[in-house]
C-alpha cells in the first residue's frame, strides 16, 4: 500500500528529527521510528526503505547496515582461510567504528562482532607458538 506524499513527509521529518544530534541511527531507534511509522500507515518494508533511503541521502548511519557489512567481512575472512586471525578482526572492528561513527564501544563492538562469529560458526585464530589469546580475552 503506498503512502500519501504528505505521510511520507512527516515520516522523513521524524526520521531527520531522530538524527539531528548524531545522525546516527541505533536499533532502539529505529524501532522507535518504525513504531512512528506504523502509527501513520508505513508498513515495516516500507518505512525501512525510507529510512536506508534518508540515512544514504543525507549522509546518516544505520547500526542495522553497519553490521551487515561488519558480518559481510568476517565471513569473508572466514571463508578465505576458514579461520578469522587477529588482524582480520581488528580490521573488521576498524570498519564498523568508522560506519558507526565511534558510538558504539569498542569492547561493545568486539563483544557483538565475537557473537557474531560464534552465531554463524566461524573460529578465530589464535594461540600458537608466540601467538596471544585475543580472542578468548573478549568478553
Amino acid at each position: 500500500m503506498a503512502i500519501s506524499e504528505e505521510v511520507r513527509k512527516q515520516f522523513v521529518d521524524y526520521i531527520m528529527l531522530q538524527v539531528f544530534d548524531d545522525q546516527y541511527i541505533d536499533r532502539t531507534e529505529e524501532k522507535k521510528i518504525l513504531q512512528e511509522g506504523m502509527g501513520k500507515g508505513v508498513g515495516i518494508e516500507e518505512g525501512l526503505g525510507i529510512m536506508r533511503q534518508v540515512a544514504q541521502d543525507k549522509g546518516f548511519v544505520l547500526e542495522r547496515d553497519a553490521e551487515e557489512r561488519a558480518k559481510d567481512m568476517l565471513e569473508a575472512f572466514a571463508t578465505n582461510d576458514g579461520k578469522v586471525d587477529k588482524k582480520e578482526f581488528e580490521d573488521v572492528v576498524g570498519l564498523l567504528k568508522k560506519q558507526s561513527k565511534g558510538k558504539i564501544p569498542e569492547a561493545e563492538m568486539k563483544r557483538r562482532l565475537k557473537k557474531m562469529m560464534e552465531d554463524n560458526g566461524w573460529k578465530a585464530k589464535e594461540g600458537g607458538l608466540f601467538g596471544s589469546k585475543w580472542y578468548s580475552a573478549i568478553q
